[in-house]
């Protein structure tokens, strides 16, 4: 069982962190270049002359780069032992895990951890007002502890009361609402941040929908093998 649970974690992490490692070097990583050079001072927000919206980035950085893909591929092998183990869990209250079946367990770790809490709480460029930073992480915590409590009441629960459960838990961290700065400021222009703020949460869509979905196949893969 527990090779099987390791393997599973293993191949699924590696797989999903290696691909959404990409999309991140493609898509969101050159935004946060960009939000650098107004941080750094190089670019100046609504300056006496026009700013290119399309300034030159620094290119690849085979260090950089080649880190960033590594500590994305850690960071959901962590996530695949959590999902796994609530797979597991879910498999012996008669949950079918599969390949497919796993697409669902991904958006519901999705909602967990980059939904809940990126609705009162976004992703944020270099430069940007915020918040005590350990205030932020408590708030994230419990957000998104209190998220994955929901999903499962929502998937294995029965009756209102459960549901009703769900849905307290889901709003509560928002209706206490998310540290903020005192003031606003920052010299990166706000189309950055939304931008940024829409690529990281799409991204992580994505990653989580593979990781269920790997996580589902490898599970399926390795119970078969030693069946």
């Amino acid at each position: 069982m527990f090779s099987r649970f390791l393997t599973s974690a293993l191949f699924a992490g590696a797989s999903a962190g290696l691909l959404t490692g990409l999309l991140q070097l493609y898509f969101v990583q050159p935004v946060l270049l960009h939000a650098e050079l107004y941080e750094t001072g190089a670019l100046v927000h609504f300056g006496a002359d026009a700013v290119s919206a399309h300034p030159d980035l620094p290119g690849f950085d085979a260090v950089r780069d080649g880190l960033s893909l590594i500590f994305t591929m850690l960071t959901y092998t962590a996530y695949a032992l959590i999902l796994l183990g609530a797979m597991s869990f879910g498999e012996e209250r008669g949950a079918v895990i599969d390949g497919r079946w796993g697409i669902l367990w991904g958006v519901a770790g999705f909602v967990a951890f980059h939904l809940a809490p990126g609705f009162s709480l976004a992703p944020e460029v270099p430069g940007v007002a915020a918040a005590d930073i350990t205030a932020r992480q408590i708030w994230w915590f419990a957000t998104a502890a209190a998220a994955l409590v929901a999903m499962w009441l929502l998937t294995f629960g029965t009756g209102w009361g459960a549901w009703i459960g769900a849905a307290v838990l889901l709003m509560a961290p928002h209706i206490v609402g998310a540290p903020e700065p005192e003031s606003f400021s920052g010299p990166v222009p706000t189309e950055i941040g939304a931008l940024f703020a829409a690529r990281a949460l799409g991204i992580g869509l994505a990653a989580w929908v593979l990781l269920g979905s790997f996580a589902g196949f490898f599970w399926q893969r390795e119970g078969a093998r030693s069946a």
